[in-house]
């Protein structure tokens, strides 16, 4: 039976060149490849050992990304080896067959939104009115289905970070701060919904995934066997279950770790 790898990307697989982490002399650091150019400029990188391992486990598995990013974000970035048959955006809210977002599924999503939490214009007036100029950069609507706010990390008070979440939760929506991006998404809207309903598509015998956030956390108790990487939400809360491999490398090397275990376990079939 086949093998289904449903990973994140950002800070997991691909790498700002501000989370690199890369901390060797410069003469040791790894060659990396650009792989997510915005407005002319290079924005995402893996290295190139990764680069080879992706097209490898492309051949070996069926891989699915699996990212908070919208689709037109998702869509810019330029992956080595096969292109995905499928992928899931905005957090679980689309999934993508062969580059276009599946109906029936996005109806789905829609109708969990509508019964199961607050409308998002409620939680978008409450972002209006109580982030502080002082810290807030911008405020952004995800593919109609959740916010997130772009912060100057180190003038956002924590408090204020912990009374949205509280706000949130009694609406039936979650909180996560990722780098200077504060994400507020309903909780219905999940990764692991959307790779359950692959899964079923793909008839996989054995689910691989990885993550570094709070956002993946859902994913990686939905699959047989995870790892995350030792930067991030999960990591700086010391998050593990059963099932997840908390691995010590940080940064871009990390994501060259990540994509050795899949392959690994993809062979294996375990």
């Amino acid at each position: 039976m086949p093998v289904l790898v449903a990973s994140d990307l950002d800070r997991t697989l691909i790498y700002s060149p501000s989370a690199l982490a890369l901390t060797m002399p410069d003469a040791r650091a790894p060659r990396l490849l650009c792989v997510e150019v915005h407005e002319a400029r290079p924005l995402s990188f893996m290295t190139e050992t990764a680069s080879q391992l992706l097209a490898e486990l492309g051949d070996t598995a069926i891989f699915v990304p699996t990212t908070t990013r919208t689709r037109k974000q998702y869509l810019r970035i330029n992956l080595p080896g096969p292109a995905p048959k499928f992928a899931i955006c905005a957090n679980g809210g689309h999934i993508l067959v062969d580059g276009v977002s599946d109906a029936d599924w996005q109806a789905t999503v829609m109708s969990r939104l509508a019964s199961e939490c607050a409308p998002h214009e409620e939680i978008q007036a409450h972002l209006a009115t109580n982030a502080d100029p002082v810290w807030l950069r911008k405020q952004r609507v995800a593919e109609d289905l959740f916010s997130y706010l772009v912060v100057e990390r180190e003038l956002l008070p924590e408090e204020w970070v912990k009374e949205l979440a509280a706000w949130a939760e009694a609406l039936g929506w979650g909180v996560s701060l990722q780098g200077r991006k504060i994400y507020v998404v309903p909780k219905p809207l999940t990764k692991s919904a959307a790779v359950h309903e692959v899964l079923r598509r793909t008839g996989a015998g054995l689910s691989l995934g990885a993550g570094d956030s709070l956002l993946d956390a859902d994913l990686l108790q939905a699959v047989d066997r995870a790892w995350r990487p030792g930067h991030g939400e999960l990591a700086d809360t010391g998050w593990t279950v059963p099932g997840v491999t908390a691995l010590p490398e940080r940064g871009v090397l990390a994501g060259e770790r990540i994509l050795r275990e899949f392959l690994k376990a993809a062979r294996a079939g375990v």
